[in-house]
């Protein structure tokens, strides 16, 4: 899609997901790579998928790394198991996936906090077999309230994403609907009001919703949007959902918020997977 297309992308806050792009390069090289690419905000998911308690020392490289090059984290995943990879969460998971959530809950916050981040992502976790679906959502909820006082401690939202059912056959918050009602369990059980909908244009796309109808009904409840095109999850323009004009509707809507950019780059290098957006839009304001 020409730059030219996006005329009023001026009016929104880009951040790059720097799990998703750059990552032909290492974990520590990213930040910079996005700085050069014009951007000034990055998030992540959790990047050591190995552990969700890594050593003070590989903490420490990746917040140099960040301030070094000369960007804003706004967004962090907590533990999720092996994501990218078969896992799509670890809270509602019992046994070791939800106790090493626990032990992830306090370093991801103070990780965030030690950079500024406000925004921390808990994704929910698949369905397993042989549980009752009632008691992982019941697990779930415990392990969310324990993540959304943790956000509060550092003057953070917490946020609930949905995925969608055709990749994500396992995971069950694959509507809007769905993951705004666990929002809104979340809220009513810790009275802190900080949980917040993770709307992703691309998983609500492949899951056949309704995008401005979901915009209309839930912007006010959204803490962070993500964006990539549908089909083929890839940059704006290489397939045909209407960003520009879904990104417009947000912005009618209330929306001011951080809008990721969670996209493959294609076979190409990532720094090349940018030119629908002109770079005077890149640099957050």
């Amino acid at each position: 899609m020409p730059g030219s297309e996006w005329g009023t992308a001026t009016e929104q806050r880009f951040n790059v997901n720097l799990s998703i792009l750059f990552t032909e390069l290492p974990l520590l090289e990213r930040p910079a790579a996005a700085a050069a690419a014009g951007f000034t905000a990055v998030e992540l998911w959790w990047p050591w998928v190995d552990s969700p308690t890594p050593e003070r020392s590989e903490l420490d490289a990746l917040k140099k790394a960040i301030e070094d090059g000369g960007v804003q984290l706004t967004g962090l995943n907590f533990y999720a198991g092996q994501l990218p990879g078969p896992d799509r969460g670890a809270l509602s998971i019992p046994g070791t996936e939800s106790e090493r959530f626990r032990a992830n809950i306090d370093v991801a916050a103070d990780f965030a906090r030690s950079l500024g981040c406000k925004a921390l992502n808990a994704l929910y976790g698949n369905r397993v077999e042989g549980v009752e679906a009632a008691a992982q959502d019941a697990l779930a909820l415990e392990n969310l309230v324990l993540a959304a006082r943790a956000a509060d401690r550092i003057g953070a939202i917490l946020l609930i994403e949905t995925l969608n059912q055709p990749e994500s056959p396992l995971y069950p918050l694959v509507s809007a609907p769905a993951g705004v009602a666990v929002v809104d369990r979340v809220n009513e059980a810790t009275g802190l009001g900080n949980a917040r909908f993770l709307m992703d244009l691309y998983h609500l796309s492949m899951n056949g919703e309704d995008l401005p109808s979901v915009i209309e009904r839930y912007a006010a409840k959204t803490g962070h949007v993500q964006i990539a095109d549908n089909p083929g999850r890839g940059a704006p323009g290489t397939g045909t959902l209407p960003l520009e004009d879904l990104l417009g509707r947000l912005r009618k809507a209330g929306y001011e918020g951080w809008v990721g950019l969670e996209y493959k780059p294609g076979d190409r290098p990532s720094a090349a997977a940018f030119d629908w957006l002109p770079a005077e839009a890149r640099a957050a304001r």
